[in-house]
């Protein structure tokens, strides 16, 4: 693993036509790359790093046209995942724990099938399921949605909640990642490394209770295929707010997965 004792360092990585803005702390222990909800920032996980404590090293970036990152003309999950790459090689971090949320649970694992040599490990905080809204009906429901917020976008960027696009991009956003989510069996089966969920409960925006259930519960036949995925734990906090009200448990669950991998490694 990479260690370094150098101050931190925060800056702008080229990658494709734009540059992300990326942020290490160059901390001294096992570096973790934090991976973002489909228009956050990396601002959302100042509580886990928090919790975590300064001997880790943490590398957050904001994904293109999110948070402190310039625009694109491509905001494809092919193009985010190619954001990975780039922050991995720019900062120089070797073996990585990912930990991602929502979107960015998807590409963690993705990365990780790809990359199998160079990850760590995976920490899911209620993402990376094998389900997703697809079909004409569902991608016309999240277009709907998207033109209806069109007004309130702009305004919820400063916070986080939304990126420096059209409300037409984020929607396009959004139903790609329900098609590839819906198609993730295959990619969590492959999985090799030590992959640790965190799931929520409840309902979301954009989602009902039982529809959210039956999202979480779609992962169980992967569960009892592949012993190297397990639920860390179920939190009562909804999908919105877990980076906010459940930091304890997604650190204990970034814990467990490192002390798996280091037993594996032995």
């Amino acid at each position: 693993m990479t260690r370094s004792t150098t101050s931190s360092w925060a800056g702008m990585v080229p990658v494709d036509d734009t540059a992300l803005s990326v942020t290490d702390s160059r901390g001294p222990g096992r570096p973790i790359v934090y991976l973002n909800g489909s228009y956050a920032s990396q601002r959302s996980w100042r509580r886990v790093i928090a919790e975590l404590g300064p001997q880790w090293r943490h590398v957050t970036y904001d994904e293109r046209a999110r948070g402190g990152s310039k625009r694109s003309a491509d905001y494809s999950f092919e193009g985010c995942l190619r954001d990975v790459d780039a922050v991995v090689e720019a900062t120089g971090v070797d073996r990585p724990l990912l930990v991602g949320w929502s979107y960015g649970a998807a590409l963690a694992v993705h990365w990780a099938d790809r990359n199998p040599d160079r990850v760590a490990g995976v920490v899911s905080v209620d993402g990376a399921v094998p389900w997703g809204l697809t079909g004409e009906e569902n991608r016309e429901r999240i277009r709907r949605a998207f033109h209806k917020m069109r007004l309130g976008l702009p305004l919820a960027r400063p916070f986080g909640l939304a990126a420096s696009m059209s409300a037409a991009q984020h929607a396009e956003v959004n139903i790609e990642i329900n098609e590839v989510c819906a198609a993730l069996e295959p990619v969590l089966d492959r999985l090799a490394c030590p992959v640790r969920y965190i799931l929520a409960s409840g309902a979301n925006l954009g989602g009902g209770a039982e529809e959210m259930e039956q999202m979480r519960a779609s992962l169980d036949p992967v569960l009892r295929r592949n012993p190297n995925l397990q639920v860390s734990t179920k939190v009562e906090s909804n999908h919105t707010q877990i980076l906010r009200k459940d930091f304890r448990a997604i650190a204990a669950a970034v814990r467990e997965t490192a002390a798996e991998q280091a037993r594996e490694d032995r």
